[in-house]
């Protein structure tokens, strides 16, 4: 330890050096590593001692040291820690009697924000099993697709997505499907529910030995993403990915004296492995919104006394554009963690509504690149760090947009691109830092990798996007490649646009292309047109 801190000391003005002609922001970014570490280390000490250490110790351990603090509020209810331990032992022993659910199981969920969503997550996590997040907002072909891709056999959808699930009923009966309802009763046939059966059911633990088989590179939850192409990916998250998300809220200042609104959706990553597994890890107290709602946002945070809150960059874009109140810096919030934000609108939102920070991040579900503006640099999604580059490898390349492809020297060596220059964001896969893939997609997941990138043999992970690195070493999003456009947050692909116009009996062919919209518009990205040959 003494020849570690001598060390450190010997280093300290050789790095004051280096600041001096290098970069006035070495000193910052070096904070930041070190934060990381500490941060990575905390997490690592909370489950020291477990057998196999997750998300779930880090819940058992609330319930066990403050069972009786509010966990979430939601709508005028509110749940405690071990509220959601009792629920949780209800569901996963009923799913245990009625579904015939056992380790390793994938188990599908079909719902809106509730606090369901969450203890459903816990049942499932307590037997072992991973989570298929469905988008509520699939249907027909593209429910079955992502739903069949997971591997799951059982089902659990919210009542009021009863018509969706009927679409779709005949063929999840003929694969062996148990299907059930979040009600007391069930008004379609060959449909289960489960709150009637979860009542008589016992509240007892769930014995550890369930989830015994469960490693940190087992899955725990699929999680949708929508690529440029085809039908959403089931991405791979792993318990490990799982335990390691609650960082970036560790990073932003979060302790479990905060309250936290999310009016993201829980079947993204940002929303439950930010949002909730970071809560979750500092004992932060959650405020579920059912979905974003621009005239109630600020109510919501005076009436919950929020101090945290999550967003996209049209959730701040929409408030902003909201008719403008006296008391719109009448609220006690004081951080909020997102990506998205314009730098017209983060100078908007700031000057309008205060001075809450802005953590913007980067990071996708599947991918190993992460990236926190924690300078607070106006329309940044991050900064590259030299020291964090060491423990997390990336390049930005150059990228032929017509092609649709990297760029390549006679050696068939990708090629760095210089500061100020737009190239396509990549990460190297290795043992500490891997690409998990996509569930049941294997050819989509050897199309997100890039081999023999720098030199032969090595593998990056394609993210899809083109970013570029200022003269200060700013890293901003340019755009995606391929034809996707944004939809209340989400990419969609045009195929998907096509697929579902298809269904339609008197459509014989179809073809969404994207066309280029006005900036007076205020939209983001790219409108999108489409061909359509009727038939006569």
């Amino acid at each position: 330890m003494f020849w570690g801190y001598l060390l450190i000391l010997c280093i300290l003005p050789i790095l004051w050096v280096i600041q001096k002609i290098f970069s006035s922001y070495l000193w910052e970014d070096l904070k930041f590593f070190l934060k990381v570490v500490y941060c990575s280390q905390k997490i690592e000490k909370s489950v020291k001692g477990s057998a196999a250490p997750g998300m779930l110790d880090v819940f058992l351990q609330h319930v066990s040291t403050t069972p009786h603090k509010t966990f979430i509020l939601y709508q005028d209810q509110a749940y405690t820690f071990r509220d959601l331990d009792l629920k949780s032992n209800r569901a996963a022993w009923t799913l245990r009697d009625y579904g015939k659910v056992k380790s390793g199981n994938c188990v599908a969920v079909f719902m809106g924000n509730e606090p369901a969503f969450i203890w459903l997550w816990i049942a499932l996590a307590k037997l072992g099993c991973p989570m298929a997040c469905l988008n509520y907002n699939i249907r027909a072909k593209s429910f079955l697709h992502c739903f069949q891709c997971s591997g799951a056999k059982i089902l659990i959808a919210a009542e009021e997505l009863k018509a969706a699930v009927e679409e779709v009923l005949p063929t999840l009966i003929e694969e062996g499907v148990t299907v059930f309802y979040l009600s007391r009763d069930s008004p379609t046939k060959g449909v289960q529910s489960l709150f009637d059966k979860m009542e008589s059911a016992s509240e007892d633990p769930i014995p550890a030995s369930f989830r015994s088989g469960i490693t940190p590179k087992s899955p725990a939850l699929y999680i949708y993403t929508s690529g440029t192409t085809g039908l959403p990916k089931a991405a791979v998250v792993t318990h490990k990915s799982v335990f390691g998300s609650c960082t970036v809220a560790l990073l932003c200042g979060l302790t479990s004296e905060d309250v936290v609104y999310i009016p993201l959706p829980l079947y993204h990553s940002a929303g439950l492995l930010i949002g909730v597994r970071g809560c979750i890890q500092t004992g932060a107290t959650i405020v579920l919104r059912k979905k974003f709602s621009a005239s109630q946002f600020w109510d919501d945070c005076r009436k919950y006394n929020v101090t945290a809150f999550q967003y996209i960059g049209e959730i701040l874009r929409y408030l902003c554009n909201h008719q403008k109140k006296d008391n719109d810096t009448d609220h006690c919030v004081r951080f909020a963690i997102g990506n998205g934000v314009r730098t017209e609108v983060w100078k908007d939102f700031i000057d309008r509504f205060g001075k809450i920070k802005l953590f913007e991040f980067y990071g996708a579900t599947e991918g190993n690149a992460f990236f926190l503006n924690y300078s607070q640099k106006e329309g940044a999604m991050g900064r590259y760090n030299y020291f964090l580059k060491l423990v997390q490898p990336f390049e930005i390349i150059k990228f032929d947009v017509e092609k649709n492809e990297p760029v390549r020297d006679s050696a068939g060596h990708c090629i760095r691109v210089s500061k100020g220059e737009t190239g396509l964001l990549i990460a190297k896969h290795t043992k500490q830092n891997p690409f998990n893939g996509y569930a049941g997609n294997g050819s989509q997941t050897e199309k997100k990798r890039l081999r023999n990138v720098l030199r032969n043999g090595d593998i990056y992970f394609n993210s899809g996007d083109l970013v570029m690195i200022d003269k200060e070493n700013f890293i901003f999003f340019h755009d995606r490649v391929g034809d996707t456009y944004r939809w209340k947050g989400e990419n969609v692909a045009t195929t998907e646009v096509e697929n579902l116009v298809l269904m339609l009996d008197f459509i014989e062919d179809a073809n969404a292309f994207g066309v280029p919209v006005s900036r007076k518009w205020k939209m983001p990205f790219f409108c999108r047109s489409l061909y359509i040959n009727r038939v006569e």
